[in-house]
Formats: structure tokens, C-alpha cells, sequence
């Protein structure tokens, strides 16, 4: 297998970083050469622990193979796959033996000791944590449970919760297995069907309605496609039943047992009600199947769960009723017991969270608290038998049986043969769907009978005796005080995003979640469960680090404040959320951590009581050039306090009173913030040192832009006609610095303005341009390597030759304000001064500037997105329309001679604009804006006033 596979099958795409790797920074550069030797040291190091997965690998292992140049990214892969659970985890002697005897790291409670909690656990032992597991039952595992039954000499195991590896490329569960010197048992795919009768069902016709049902969910899937957003509150079983149609010129009753059959199945697969699934996303986690045979562990799993628990501090029969957090830790009350720690691992079930059985002080924030309603949690249950002799063979693994009433089509709908894995003759027959909760007030002699009487009906006219069993035993899952059901699924009104608002830390890292239920990749797994422990595991290490760094900086107190406030300045300069005389930033990765909010004062704005008119606007816009004699207060916020303060309407003097009076906070000097707030300071320095990304030498004004990808919307509202404003969709070329030409798209009139430039620009340095490099639509694909162009497209699918690679950039800087171009589009950042280019902050996409011109009488207003780079190639095409005709020539932007260039370095970032017809709406997706709605259509119609062709005002639609 190659190495790219094998990074792969672990979760990893062959090419490319995740999500993840990005976050954490792992190179310095997305995109480039780095990334690509980085990528091939972390495939090779996965790969290498692989071939021996009960060693545990070190760095210098690699130090022969890697070339010295790439030294740092080895340790940035290295670092990034051991912290993140991704090599040297698992329970062989020589990963055993990394567990320090003295822990010197803070102290972790991990309320639950199934696979999640086990996993976080011996994790963070390694790491060096201090932990304690507290367990509300008498044995680890959780809904992983082996049952032992016995009998005289009669002994045999079977799994009564988790008991398939579903899938076993990559699956960790299968490592441990390896560790251990377990053999996997793969599930044979020979599955009979039985007849009510007991007759089997005809393969023929077996396989043509399993044709069909697969068919049918095709044609659901592409329904929802085309029911769009309407399908997120439509059942999967609703669309199911409707577009049912028989394989055969009518519908027999075998076809329907037949069908129902499978809708047994499927209710098995996600533990719930097709009534109840999302049609959306009810398969949302199925891009990322593990891939591979379906297994059984012979001995059942709890052979996994005992060797994960080995040596970890348990403490059972502790029922969790409160969690406190504080920005100093937490207390886990459990068993009439306070427990004190600095962080807190919670893996309860999902069940439990939504039957609030658990409090916490403070209660969780509202949006966890409604995903956890959102989110699925469904039901399984079993009845399993032990028998003197394996009756029914042991040539298959699995067969199935029908039923004439489609309210109990998945009672007793499968049956597992453990014959050849569990020591024993052990049968397993499954419940699932609506009769899974009827089974739960079944009395298990009426369970076990009825179950008899199938098995008779299908063996005994084959002339085979079916004893009575020697023990049987019935789960009631959905009765279990520790769980109250069996694994969660997206139901209807839920999506994927619930299982990462589950997994959200709070109380700025003081509490976190782990569980099949809070991870969207893997949900309703055992190797997914397994994975978020993992995960937390590497999440408590970061804050940990975050903590330790601020408490060390804090043992020189005069040096910390000094730091600090440079610190806070800085980060100010690229706030996150910025409006009227406000400015926030924050953390990304965690939703509920503080933010810093801070106030502006200066001579121009004697109070932020700010009446809209034009006039103040541009000299309150103005201010943010000049800065003179300005004063900031703080404050600390959550995040939803900052967003809430955000949408508050009527100015400053509003949100003002908001934050005294409703949110009852007060706004102190900087040093007034306290420790707490150096901590929330770190956090998003560290956060935003890991996001850089080179910047791309595209010009930044000094209005700071929103750092949040949000779309903004101007729209053209006609007062008594449909009439379109004058408006320019053209590309801008700039040769040293200096804008050259532009092109313009008509009106549908037939009049072409400068007013409004909608454009794209490519600026280059030292380079003679012969002609305009121009394309038929807005859509730019550069290749960051410099070494192979991309094709831009038309809007009718075909290609255009852009020939553009982009190489050593050039960075546009104002030198002074004169005569400042008012510029409403993506820009990346820079220091203003030509020298030291700024990583924006954004996650990889251009980010939106405003500034106005210091002569108001004629601005020209530009909503563009520029994008540097070195340009070759000569042979261009002109601009024309989507029907293609040709584009009339219209006038030159301006020449702004206040603008100059300075070398960056190369691989600039590259990004795709979509392309649009411009009618009715100049839509253009701004991500984010620094200024009000308010001010924004006061700026429009003040550089676009109505005439009496546009006889319309600009409104702006879209949510900051």
C-alpha cells in the first residue's frame, strides 16, 4: 500500500492538509513547496508506525531520510500526529511504558470510562496530565459491554452494545486489536432472508428489491438536491414512502415484507425512526466511511476496553450530578463527592445531556443547549441466547427474517451467529426502529418465546430441532440511567454542524466533550468515540499550553502589563468585528471563549452618540486615517455577547446603553482588564500566529476590515421604473504600481460611467504588459507554485487561456492620503509602509477594505478584487457579455499617484471569484464590512446620488 494511501485511510486526504493541520499551523505557507514536503514527511511517518504499530517512533528514526532543510517540518509533523492521536497511541508495552509515573501537567476529570473517556485518559497520562475517571457504573466501557454467559461448563461471550468494526482501513480499533495479537473475524456477506412462514425468500427476487430500494434512495438523494434547503424539514421515511414504487408490474406482499424489510434495516443502521431522520443529512457522515471488511473481535470487545483501562485511575459507581467551571477550574460533584481539577472531560451519551440528569453551573450556553435537543439519539436493543449446540451452522454469519406488520418490521428483523467468535453457540437477534422502544416494556420470557417461535418456523421444516436456550439475556438500552438509548443520528431540523456545536469546550477551556455524538465524521461508531477522545485529549493540551505561557509571563508583572498592552494594540489593528465606535476580537476555534470589546473616543467624536448625516460620516471615516488624540476603554465579553451587541440598531449611544444596562458590564482602561483578560489576549495571539498565511501584496487601507466570512449584498431599489444603475464590471491592470487601463462592461442603456468599477485587477512589478490581460468572467485561478497556469472559465463552460502564474508579487502601499481612491474590496493586509506584509487574519480568503477620498467633490468608488502577481503571457481576449457580444470600450480610472511598489515575497495566494450577471442587484460578496449598514447606504447614495436615469437609492440586503 502507498504511503499516500495509507495517510488516507487514516483520515487524511493523499495531497492536501485537513482542516485541522491548517489550524494548527503546521506550515508556515498553505500552498507551495513547504506544503507539499510536509505532506510527504507526514505521510512517510504514518506509514513507518504503521508497518510496527507496538513501537513507539521517534524523530531521529526519520533524521537519515529527511533532508536537513526540511528539519522543521518534520517536527511540525511529528508534533502534530503524536499530539493529535494519530501515531503512538494504543495500549502495546512500548507505548505503555511513555506513561510517566509522576504526572507534572494539570489535573483532569474525566466523567465516563467508555471508549471516549478511556482513550482521552490514557492519552493525557501520556502527555503527562494528572488524571481521574469517574465511572456511574460498576465496569469501564460503556455502551461497549461484553457479556459473559454461563452455564455448568458452558461458557461464551457475546456483545450486547458495540460489536461491529465497521470498517478496517484505518480503523484505530483494529490497531489495538494488533497490538494485542488479536485476529479480526471478518462478517461473511452471505445473508438469507426468511419468509413469515419461514420459507427463504427467492434470491432472485431478494436482490431485485434490494435493486430497487438502492434505486429509490438514488432518487431520494437527488430529490433533496432539488428540494434545497425545504428538505432540512422532510423525514427521510416520508420521502422513502412516497416514491416507493414494487421492482414488479404490481406490488405482491412478499415485495412489501421485502421492502419494509430493508427499512428495518436502515432504522438499524442510524437507531432511529425513518419518521424522524433527516432527509437533508441523514447519510452526512458517509464521505468519510472508514472503508474496509466489517469485523467482529472474537472474545467480544470488552477485550479492548480492558486493556485501555489498565492502570488508569478509575473510580466507579461515581454518578456525576453537577459540573461547576470557573476561569480557575472546575468541581465535579459525584457519589456525595467534590472534585476538584483544572479541566473536565465530559463523554456522558447524548441521552444523558438532553435528559439534563447532569447540571452544570453555568448552565451551558444556549446554542449547545439546542443542538443537543436537535441531535438524534436512537435505540437498539437485543436478545441474546445461548444454545447447547450451534443449530442453525456456522457456514454464515448473518440471516434475516420478515414481518407481516410493518409496525414491528424490525422486531427481531436480524440475527448475529457468534458461533465462530464467542467461545460458544451464542445467537443475537437485533430489534430496531418503533419496536425497539416496545420491546423496552417487554417481559423478556415473552421476548425470548417469540424469538423461539421464528427460529422454529425456519428450522424445523427443514427437519432441524430447535432446543430451548441454557441463559438468555434481553438489553433495555433506552432504560439505562447511564445512557437512555444506544448512538445518535441527524433527525429532522439537525444537521452535521450539531455534532461540532456538541463538541464545543466552555468556559474557556475548562470543560470539554467527547463521544460518538461529537464528531460528524465518525457518529454512532466505537472507532468514533474513540477518535474524539483523542481529539479532547489534544484540546486540553493546548489550553494547558496557553495557561502555562500566560502564568509564566506573569511572574514579572510590570514587563506582563507593558507586553500585554502592545499585545492588545496590536491585535486591535485587525479586529475581528468592527462597527460604529466599536471594535472586538476573539478567539475562532472555540465558540464560547471571552472576547475583548473596545470603545474609541477621540476630539471628533466628543461622544458615541453618532447622527448619520454624510457630513459626519466621511469625518468620522476620516478619523480612522488620522487617529489624533484618541482614548480606548475595554471590557470582557463572550462571543454572543459580542455578536448580540453587533445587530443592536440606532448607533453607538444604543449599544452604549446595551452594554450598561442590559448586559450590566463595565468599561475599564486597559489595565483595568485584569489577568483575565492577558489569558484571552495569548490565546488569540497564539490562535492568530498558527492561521498566518503569506500575505499576497494586495493593498490594505487603514479601515480595518471584519475578519468573518460573511456576505454582503448592496442592492439597486428602483422607485417606479426598473431601472439598472450605471455600473462597470471590468479588469483593472496596474504595471509598477500604477493603474493603466481599465474596461468596462455597458449598461443595459447602452452608457458605460466610471462611477461604479466592479472589477478584477492583476498588478504585477517590473513587467512590460503588452496587452491588458482580460477575461471573459470574474473567475481567477492562479497557480501559487508559478510553474503551471490555470484555465479560467466562461460562463457557457469553456475554457479561457489566462496564462498567468503567480510568482514574485509587488506590494501597493500609500506613502500618503492625498488622493486615496475609495475602494470597497478584497484586499490583503500590509503594514501600509511597503515592508512587512501582514497575514490578514481571514482563513484564506481575501478580505474587503474601505477607504474614502480625501476630495470628496468626485470619488471614485471601486468594488473590486485584487489579486497580485507576476503575469506572462501577451495574447489576451477582450471582455464581452454572457450572450457573447462584445464589450464597448469605456473610460480610464484614474492614475493614483500616491501608490508605489516594494518587492513580497513569492507563492501569493491564489482565489476563485465567482462570476455573476449583473441586472437588477450589483451583488458583490464583500466578506465582511468594517462600517454600519446604515453607513454603508449612506456612502452609496452620497457617491452615487439618484439621477434621473437611476432614479433609485441603495439599500443594503444581508446580515452583518
Amino acid at each position: 500500500m502507498s504511503e499516500a494511501l495509507v495517510a488516507l485511510t487514516s483520515g487524511f486526504p493523499a495531497d492536501s492538509l485537513t482542516d485541522e493541520e491548517i489550524d494548527a499551523g503546521v506550515v508556515s505557507v498553505v500552498g507551495g513547496i513547504e506544503q507539499v514536503n510536509y505532506i510527504l514527511i507526514r505521510n512517510h511517518i504514518i506509514t513507518r508506525w504503521r508497518e510496527n504499530v507496538s513501537t513507539w517512533i521517534t524523530k531521529e528514526m526519520f533524521l537519515d531520510i529527511i533532508p536537513n532543510h526540511c528539519g522543521v517540518l518534520l517536527d511540525s509533523a511529528y508534533n502534530y500526529l503524536v499530539l493529535q492521536g494519530y501515531i503512538n497511541f494504543g495500549v502495546a508495552p512500548g507505548i505503555k511504558e511513555r506513561i510517566l509515573v509522576e504526572p507534572s501537567k494539570p489535573h483532569v476529570i474525566v466523567i465516563g470510562a467508555g471508549l471516549a473517556g478511556l482513550a482521552a485518559a490514557r492519552q493525557l497520562m501520556t502527555f503527562g496530565f494528572k488524571v481521574t475517571v469517574l465511572e456511574g457504573r460498576k465496569r469501564a466501557g460503556g455502551r461497549v459491554y461484553t457479556k459473559k454467559l454461563e452455564v455448568g461448563n458452558r461458557t461464551a461471550v457475546a456483545d450486547l452494545g458495540g460489536s461491529v468494526l465497521t470498517g478496517t482501513l484505518g480503523n484505530p480499533l483494529g490497531i489495538l486489536a494488533r497490538q494485542l495479537a488479536y485476529t479480526l473475524h471478518k462478517v461473511r456477506d452471505k445473508c438469507p432472508i426468511y419468509s413469515v412462514d419461514g420459507r427463504p425468500v427467492d434470491p432472485d427476487l431478494d436482490r431485485k428489491v434490494e435493486t430497487s430500494f438502492n434505486q429509490l434512495l438514488d432518487k431520494v438523494s437527488k430529490l433533496r438536491q432539488m428540494m434545497g434547503d425545504v428538505s432540512q424539514d422532510v423525514s427521510l421515511g416520508a420521502a422513502l414512502e412516497t416514491f416507493w414504487e414494487s421492482p414488479g408490474d404490481s406490488v405482491n406482499g412478499e415485495e412489501m415484507k421485502l421492502f419494509h424489510w430493508h427499512l428495518a434495516n436502515l432504522e438499524y443502521a442510524n437507531a432511529g425512526l425513518l419518521s424522524k431522520l433527516s432527509l437533508a443529512f441523514w447519510d452526512q457522515d458517509d464521505p468519510f466511511d472508514m472503508g474496509g471488511d466489517h469485523c467482529f473481535l472474537p472474545g467480544g470487545n470488552g477485550r479492548l476496553v480492558q486493556a485501555l483501562a489498565e492502570n488508569v485511575p478509575i473510580l466507579y459507581e461515581k454518578t456525576v450530578q453537577a459540573i461547576r467551571y470557573t476561569s480557575d477550574g472546575v468541581q465535579v460533584a459525584a457519589g456525595g463527592q467534590v472534585y476538584d481539577g483544572d479541566m473536565a472531560l465530559c463523554t456522558v451519551p447524548l441521552g444523558v445531556l438532553k435528559s439534563g440528569s447532569i447540571k452544570f453551573i453555568p448552565e451551558l450556553p444556549q446554542r449547545k443547549l439546542e443542538g443537543i435537543k436537535r441531535l438524534g439519539f436512537g435505540l437498539l436493543n437485543k436478545v441474546a441466547m445461548l444454545f447447547s449446540h450451534a443449530f442453525w451452522g456456522t457456514d454464515l454469519d448473518t440471516f434475516g427474517h420478515l414481518s407481516d406488520d410493518p409496525s414491528l418490521q424490525g422486531e427481531f428483523f436480524l440475527f448475529y451467529s457468534y458461533a465462530t467468535v464467542a467461545g460458544g453457540p451464542i445467537l443475537i437477534a437485533l430489534v430496531a426502529g418503533e419496536a425497539a422502544h416496545k420491546f423496552e416494556t417487554m417481559e423478556p420470557t415473552d421476548a425470548v418465546t417469540r424469538v423461539l417461535l421464528i427460529l422454529k418456523g425456519i428450522y424445523e421444516p427443514q427437519g432441524i430441532e430447535v432446543p430451548e436456550p441454557i441463559q438468555t439475556v434481553c438489553t433495555r438500552w433506552g432504560s439505562d440511567p447511564f445512557c437512555l438509548g444506544s448512538y445518535s443520528n441527524v433527525a429532522v431540523g439537525a444537521s452535521g454542524d450539531d455534532y461540532d456545536i456538541i463538541a464545543e469546550s466552555v468556559g474557556d477551556g475548562r470543560v470539554f466533550f467527547a463521544g460518538e455524538a461529537t464528531t460528524r465524521r465518525y457518529p454512532a461508531t466505537m472507532h468514533g468515540a474513540l477518535l474524539s477522545g483523542f481529539r479532547e485529549a489534544a484540546n486540553m493540551a493546548h489550553y494547558a499550553r496557553v495557561r502555562a505561557s500566560r502564568l509564566k509571563v506573569e511572574k514579572n508583572p510590570t514587563r506582563n502589563a507593558h507586553s500585554c498592552a502592545s499585545i492588545l494594540a496590536d491585535l486591535f489593528r485587525e479586529p475581528d468585528i468592527e462597527f460604529g465606535s466599536f471594535s472586538i476580537i476573539f478567539g475562532r476555534k472555540d465558540f464560547d471563549s471571552n472576547a475583548i470589546l473596545r470603545v474609541t473616543f477621540g476630539n471628533q467624536r466628543k461622544k458615541p452618540d453618532l447622527q448619520h448625516s454624510n457630513k459626519l460620516l466621511f469625518e468620522q471615516l476620516q478619523s480612522h486615517f488620522n487617529q489624533r488624540q484618541e482614548f480606548h476603554i475595554y471590557t470582557l465579553l463572550s462571543k454572543q455577547q459580542a455578536l448580540d451587541l453587533r445587530e443592536v440598531r440606532g448607533g453607538d449611544e444604543n449599544r452604549m446603553n446595551y452594554l450598561t444596562e442590559k448586559l450590566g458590564v463595565k468599561l475599564v482602561g486597559r489595565k483595568g482588564l485584569g489577568p483575565s483578560a492577558d489569558s484571552v489576549i495569548a490565546s488569540i495571539k497564539s490562535e492568530r500566529s498558527r492561521l498566518k498565511t503569506p500575505s499576497s501584496g494586495i493593498l490594505k487601507s487603514k479601515v480595518a476590515a471584519v475578519r468573518q466570512n460573511q456576505i454582503r449584498k448592496a442592492k439597486i431599489v428602483g422607485s417606479n421604473r426598473f431601472s439598472i444603475p450605471r455600473a462597470n464590471v471590468g479588469l483593472k491592470i496596474a504595471r509598477n504600481g500604477i493603474n493603466e487601463e481599465s474596461k468596462t462592461l455597458g449598461n443595459s442603456d447602452g452608457f458605460t460611467s466610471p462611477c461604479l468599477d466592479i472589477q478584477v485587477g492583476a498588478s504585477s512589478s517590473n513587467i512590460d504588459l503588452a496587452l491588458p490581460i482580460t477575461n471573459n468572467v470574474s473567475d481567477f485561478a492562479c497557480d501559487s507554485s508559478g510553474s503551471a497556469p490555470r484555465h479560467l472559465g466562461n460562463n457557457n463552460g469553456s475554457g479561457t487561456d489566462f496564462g498567468c502564474n503567480v510568482g514574485s508579487s509587488v506590494l501597493i502601499s500609500n506613502n500618503h492620503l492625498e488622493c486615496l481612491d475609495a475602494n470597497c474590496g478584497s484586499m490583503f493586509d500590509d503594514n501600509l509602509n511597503g515592508s512587512n506584509p501582514r497575514n490578514n487574519g481571514s482563513q484564506h480568503c481575501l478580505t474587503p477594505s474601505l477607504c474614502i477620498d480625501n476630495n470628496l467633490s468626485s470619488p471614485v468608488l471601486n468594488v473590486s478584487t485584487e489579486l497580485l502577481g507576476e503575469t506572462s503571457g501577451s495574447n489576451t481576449r477582450n471582455l464581452s457579455f454572457s450572450d457573447g457580444s462584445a464589450v464597448p470600450p469605456c473610460s480610464v480610472v484614474g492614475i493614483n499617484s500616491s501608490r508605489s511598489s516594494s518587492p513580497i515575497p513569492s507563492n501569493s495566494h491564489f482565489t476563485s471569484v465567482e462570476s455573476q450577471d449583473y441586472v437588477s442587484d450589483i451583488s458583490d460578496s464583500i466578506d465582511g464590512m468594517s462600517i454600519q449598514e446604515n453607513i454603508f447606504e449612506d456612502i452609496m447614495n452620497e457617491l452615487l446620488p439618484p439621477t434621473g436615469s437611476s432614479p433609485g437609492t441603495w439599500q443594503v440586503t444581508g446580515k452583518f
